[in-house]
This record gives structure tokens, sequence and C-alpha cells, in this order.
């Protein structure tokens, strides 16, 4: 059965601060950056995060700006993302154009790995506009939103655990 896509206005940088429903969280990690990047560049996500259930990349390596992938979650909603901002080894931010769902106006994400003293830092920034008919869920999933968001970032951390030398 072929699925029925609903399209989304184009997201860019300003709507990463302006947008109604925004949420960031980071974590700090043992692990080196390049090592946090392999694991955004690849498809663990899918293995250590719960929400995040299926993500299939459209566009062939090496990715760079006008990537696109597909990511599910919870095995119920589908969003298609194309990329914007590529700076190998450091931040990657897309806008996603299409969902499985309705409900959505805007939405994207910018994703930041920085080398700390210690290993690095990974910065998850989540930008929504919902649908008015939406706007409600979303205020009151905003608690459920940040809940998972955490969860991600420290399952992250927990699966790149570098031991001390």
């Amino acid at each position: 059965m072929a699925r029925h896509w609903h399209p989304l206005g184009e997201s860019r940088d300003d709507f990463l601060v302006s947008a109604p429903f925004r949420y960031e969280h980071s974590v700090e990690t043992t692990a080196p950056a390049e090592r946090i990047w392999e694991i955004l560049t690849g498809e663990q996500l899918v293995d250590w995060v719960w929400a995040f259930t299926a993500l299939k990349w459209n566009s062939p390596p090496p990715f760079g700006v006008g990537t696109a992938r597909d990511v599910t979650l919870l095995r119920f909603f589908t969003v298609r993302e194309r990329f914007f901002r590529w700076d190998e080894g450091r931040r990657y931010t897309f806008s996603v154009y299409e969902a499985s769902r309705p409900g959505l106006r805007h939405a994207a994400e910018d994703w930041t790995v920085e080398p700390t003293p210690s290993g690095s830092r990974l910065t998850w920034t989540m930008a929504i506009r919902p649908t008015p008919l939406v706007t409600p869920l979303l205020w009151v999933g905003s608690p459920l939103i940040r809940l998972v968001q955490r969860h991600a970032l420290r399952a992250v951390r927990r699966h790149v655990r570098v031991p001390p030398l």
C-alpha cells in the first residue's frame, strides 16, 4: 500500500530560533567527536534509541548538503529530511519536507558535535511549528518530547562510553 505524504514548508536557521516549539538538549561524553559524528551519520541510533524505529538514507555517500533520509519514530510516524547544512565532522542541520501523517507545518533539527578536553559534547536542537489542530497536543506532549530527547542523548553517551586511560 502506497503511503500518502504530507508536505511541510521549508525551514532554515531562523526557524531553529523562532519556532513556537523548540527543544534543545546536550550531553557530554568521553568519546571523541569523530566517534559521535560516525554515529550520527550511520544507522546506530535505531539500535540504541527506542523512539527511533527506522532510519533510511535516501542519498548515497558521501553525505552533504542536499542529502535526504527517512526517519521513523515509534513505528508510527515517518519524516523525510533534507540537509541544508553539513559541516563534516561537526554539525548538520535539516528541514523536514514531508511527513507520513498530517499535523506539522514546519520542522527542523540541528545536531552539533564539539570536542571537549575530556571527549565531546553533542547538542540536539529540534524546532516544530504544528498546525492549529495539533498545537494543543504539542503543549501537552512537550514534556514527553523533552524526555525522549534526553533519553536519546543519554543512550548515545551510554553506548559510546570510552573507558578512562
